[in-house]
């Protein structure tokens, strides 16, 4: 099961991001702060994605990222920033600097979040299965090489 780590300090919007996506059967782990997620990735950091609020009090968004991407372990989890404002060019440059892939907007529709994030999740699953693939011929390699 894919597992989405979702980042909001309203809880409002982290049950209405779970209920558009639990149909699809997402394990999700909600942090209603920077900070929060920041304490979840030092020890869960198996997350096909993140689904983050921009504008949270203390740490927001953008630095919440680059937090995140500091750590080697995490670098390879996608951020979709959720946001309600319309940021000029810039700032939108800023969250793709930060990491970010892609951006959603509120009020969020359903169908375009299910949408992104299934091809999140497909990339997850194939790049697991590409790892699963490289370990099972190295053992058989090691295998080869003995006899």
């Amino acid at each position: 099961m894919a597992k989405i780590l979702l980042v909001d300090d309203r809880e409002d919007n982290l049950l209405s991001i779970e209920t558009i996506l639990e149909r699809d059967g997402y394990v999700f782990v909600k942090a209603t702060s920077g900070r929060e997620a920041l304490k979840i990735l030092l020890t869960e950091y198996d997350f096909a994605l993140i689904l983050m609020d921009v504008k949270m009090p203390n740490l927001n968004g953008f630095e919440t990222a680059s937090l995140i991407y500091e750590r080697e372990k995490l670098k390879h989890i996608p951020i979709i920033f959720i946001t309600a404002h319309s940021y000029g060019e810039e700032n939108i440059f800023q969250g793709y600097r930060t990491g970010a892939v892609d951006y959603i907007y509120k009020p969020i529709n359903p169908d375009l979040l299910r949408a992104k994030v299934s091809v999140f999740i497909e990339l997850y699953k194939k790049n697991h299965q590409l790892l699963a693939q490289e370990q099972r011929l190295i053992a058989i390699n090691k295998t080869s090489k003995q006899k």
